[in-house]
């Protein structure tokens, strides 16, 4: 037996949505699901989507994470929620009611970040559920299809999903096509506009097209059309997704600062406190030799509310990602109470780099900020196509990392498999250029 009921969850939802909205926060609608600790890992596994289409690593990560939760070696989240609207949150049945309490208090505050945070709107929440419907269907019609069946179709989706990255990073821009480009070229010739003399118009693409799917779908010569479909429901989830791991800081942050918030205003029953300090502290706590979001988006919400006002917390949750968040932030007092630290490794040890003081704070920062969200993922560019033997060269954008060469030449085939034709892959190492 379990020490809650439905109608409990929502007398203590109804309250929190009170308490909330006081406060001004804003939010989709929330629908509840409730299940078992089995169906919450294959909705970690699906990324919380219900409509998700199947894949063998979406099965892979299931299995993974049961064995390492039944063996005790890996626990489940507190919740999870949907940007959609309505928002789906799920609450796994075996919590209990303060658990359950200061889930539904968390999830308030990931909803008001999805609808009032800049970097998604344009994820279309109130359609995103029937969208990812209806390519899983499309999906498992290809499967299905006698013609094509399920070891084609996982193959352009390995492609695909070792790609999927390799985009623009920024939602909501237009991209333009080749020839959209070439005439503004054109006028800037015709019009004598400064540095028209160093135009070069029958270069293909005529700049570097950092959506390599997107490029390869609409200019490969040998894909198919149910491919080209693939593809494009690749990048388009794709586009749902990046959101969020553009702002996980600050969105977990965010729901971390308004749970805490508000289970504070609640009428809690003296025997929940304890179960809310033990689970609050568990949420954000420190985590060795790596970074928790939570930790480091609650602390710094919390310095901006007593520094600035809450008010300025409403408008950073508006208006910034994680990177901009970070350097808009992350002060040399702030790494040192977060007793940040940046280390590397070398052949048998780890060493210590910098440390959070006067001089190596500003370091730390920087290796922060590199490594938070698409910040950690190279990005790769289709620099020109040889329209004679379709000849691709693609190009890593060196910005002083360098490339996992047995990884990179992996990739390097997928992006052969999608294009059909023959392709080069250029990054550099030891300071020099390198073929792969």
């Amino acid at each position: 037996m379990y020490d809650w009921s439905v109608s409990e969850l929502n007398k203590w939802d109804n309250k929190i949505c009170k308490i909330a909205s006081s406060y001004g926060l804003d939010w989709f609608e929330i629908d509840y699901e409730i299940c078992d600790y089995y169906d919450m890992i294959g909705n970690m596994s699906y990324t919380g989507m219900p409509t998700h289409y199947h894949h063998w690593s979406f099965g892979k990560q299931f299995e993974r994470t049961r064995f390492y939760y039944d063996m005790g070696l890996e626990g489940l989240p507190y919740e999870m929620i949907i940007n959609s609207n309505p928002s789906i949150a799920y609450l796994m049945r075996e919590n209990s009611l303060p658990m359950h309490i200061l889930t539904m208090a968390h999830c308030v505050g990931h909803s008001d970040f999805f609808k009032n945070n800049k970097t998604f709107r344009h994820t279309d929440p109130e359609n995103i559920i029937s969208r990812f419907r209806s390519a899983a269907e499309r999906i498992r019609k290809y499967v299905e299809d006698t013609t094509i069946g399920i070891e084609e179709v996982e193959n352009i989706l390995d492609a695909c999903h070792s790609l999927k990255y390799q985009r623009d990073r920024v939602s909501g821009v237009k991209r333009l096509t080749h020839e959209e480009i070439v005439n503004k070229k054109i006028r800037k010739i015709n019009l004598k506009e400064k540095g028209y003399e160093y135009i070069v118009l029958d270069k293909f693409p005529s700049e570097p097209d950092y959506n390599i799917l997107q490029f390869i779908r609409d200019n490969s010569r040998n894909l198919s059309e149910w491919q080209k479909d693939i593809i494009s429901i690749v990048d388009n989830e794709t586009e749902y997704f990046i959101p969020q791991a553009q702002t996980k800081i600050m969105n977990e942050g965010w729901a971390s600062f308004w749970h805490y918030k508000i289970l504070h205003d609640l009428d809690l029953p003296q025997e929940f406190h304890f179960s809310f300090i033990k689970t609050h502290n568990q949420v954000i706590r420190p985590h060795l030799g790596g970074i928790n979001p939570y930790h480091v988006g609650f602390k710094i919400f919390a310095k901006i509310e007593e520094e600035e006002g809450l008010e300025s917390c409403f408008f950073a949750r508006e208006v910034h990602n994680d990177t901009s968040f970070l350097m808009e932030h992350l002060d040399e007092k702030l790494c040192k109470d977060l007793n940040l630290f940046s280390f590397s490794k070398k052949k048998e040890y780890y060493s210590i780099d910098e440390i959070s003081d006067d001089d190596g704070w500003q370091v730390i920062k920087r290796d922060f900020i590199n490594s938070v969200g698409l910040n950690a993922v190279p990005k790769v560019y289709v620099e020109s196509v040889d329209r004679h033997d379709c000849l691709m060269t693609v190009r890593h954008e060196f910005d002083g990392r360098e490339l996992n060469l047995e990884y990179a030449d992996k990739v390097c085939h997928k992006i052969s498999d999608l294009w059909g034709d023959e392709v080069r892959f250029f990054t550099i190492i030891e300071d020099e250029d390198w073929e792969i």
